[in-house]
């Protein structure tokens, strides 16, 4: 089974952490590096895609930042958790849909984990609770290696998530685990980032089809 390097990169200003991808996307392209897993959590900031670029958005109240990622308005902040796989998919792995399927199944069995019932929408990607979006997934791929990845909110500010109209989606859709009152599963533990993180990772190698390894310092390095 193939591996996937784990780096944990706290809070990482998008913008840097868009270069940082795009650099890492080409070392993956020439087998510079390995596939790699990057938790990280962003000051808060919309990304605007491609979509809401030609549906000219608007997003008033709110830093922006155009980015190439599929979809349109997503928001990023304090309180979520962004996953990003840069991963080189192999030739019967390469299914855009089926890419997506495998974050949001991902996500859902994670979430699972957390004694929280999410599930896919027919319609709209990502993973819902309570009629509500969770996570959003928006990748780029080129050669076949993907960047960008999915964001789990857990307890954002107030509003702030809430009030945004993104992908296509009417605002008070997307919300976070906390004000749907999942802050603790049925044995008391918290669900925060940090568990977050380790449930996507007891599961990834099951989704990702890649055994998840801690990286060391060096490779973090590279990354910031």
């Amino acid at each position: 089974m193939d591996k996937i390097s784990v780096a944990r990169l706290g809070i990482v200003e998008y913008s840097l952490m868009a270069n940082q991808m795009k650099m890492l996307q080409k070392l993956r392209i020439e087998e510079r590096v390995p596939d790699i897993l990057i938790f990280v959590q962003h000051p808060e900031v919309v990304t605007m895609g491609p979509k809401a670029l030609r549906d000219e958005v608007v997003v008033d109240g709110y830093p922006t930042i155009e980015t190439d990622r599929g979809g349109g308005a997503t928001w990023h902040g304090p309180g979520q958790l962004v996953a990003y796989p840069i991963v080189k998919w192999g030739v019967e792995e390469q299914s855009i849909r089926g890419i997506i399927g495998r974050l949001e199944d991902w996500a859902i069995e994670a979430l699972s984990r957390c004694g929280v019932r999410a599930y896919k929408d027919p319609v709209m990607q990502g993973a819902w609770v309570d009629g509500h979006k969770i996570c959003s997934i928006g990748l780029s791929f080129l050669h076949w290696v993907s960047r960008h990845g999915m964001s789990i909110n857990i307890d954002t500010p107030d509003n702030r998530v809430e009030d945004l109209e993104g992908c296509g989606i009417e605002a008070g859709m997307h919300t976070s685990l906390a004000k749907l009152g999942y802050t603790k599963d049925s044995e008391g533990r918290k669900i925060n980032s940090e568990r977050l993180q380790t449930e996507l990772l007891s599961v990834c190698e099951g989704h990702l089809g890649r055994v998840p390894e801690e990286v060391d310092f060096s490779l973090v390095e590279v990354l910031v």
